[in-house]
């Protein structure tokens, strides 16, 4: 409510539209990047072969892959595109973990899976939860999905004056200046 008191635009509509309006040009970006970032955006496409808006959406906006010693690493699609690096901004646990875990996250989305849970290689649509964490502490849990997330925590920031996480900052000005048409940042 606060970000449509300042902006006078409804975040998650505006949100949501804009990402599946861009979307079919975003996919045609991934396609055609070369070398490995290029092989990694085409095989990761090529998992999500559904229409349905929510899996696009997470596709536009987080990618998964598995990388040596089977640690997972979040990779994002416009991240990635735009060199910003999010291992640090997206994080996995599990339901048991407890609130310390995530102390040391200035500012980051938690994807929470059940306890034992085995990680794939696969694009990753529905963890148990999602929670948004700001100085080390949830400010927001129970989150269905990961565009949700984003947009939450995109709307948290710009209304509160956050500044944009560092390592994700050349998102958070894509999102404001191109997906929500917000002007310039400072």
């Amino acid at each position: 409510m606060e970000f449509n008191r300042i902006v006078g635009k409804n975040l998650k509509q505006e949100f949501y539209e804009s990402i599946d309006r861009h979307s079919p040009r975003l996919r045609e970006i991934f396609r055609s990047k070369r070398g490995n970032v290029g092989q990694m955006l085409t095989q990761l496409s090529q998992q999500t072969k559904t229409a349905e808006p929510t899996d696009i959406r997470t596709l536009v906006i987080t990618l998964e892959y598995f990388v040596a010693l089977n640690r997972r690493i979040s990779i994002t699609g416009l991240p990635l595109i735009l060199r910003d690096n999010p291992t640090d901004f997206y994080k996995q646990g599990f339901d048991s973990d407890d609130d310390d875990s995530f102390r040391n996250i200035d500012v980051g989305i938690l994807l929470v899976e059940p306890e034992g849970a085995v990680p794939s290689s696969s694009l990753h649509l529905s963890p148990a939860s999602l929670k948004i964490i700001i100085e080390g502490e949830v400010v927001m849990d129970n989150i269905q999905d990961l565009p949700k997330a984003m947009c939450i925590l995109f709307g948290l920031s710009y209304a509160m004056h956050f500044n944009y996480p560092r390592s994700m900052k050349l998102t958070f000005q894509f999102i404001q200046q191109v997906l929500l048409e917000l002007g310039h940042s400072d």
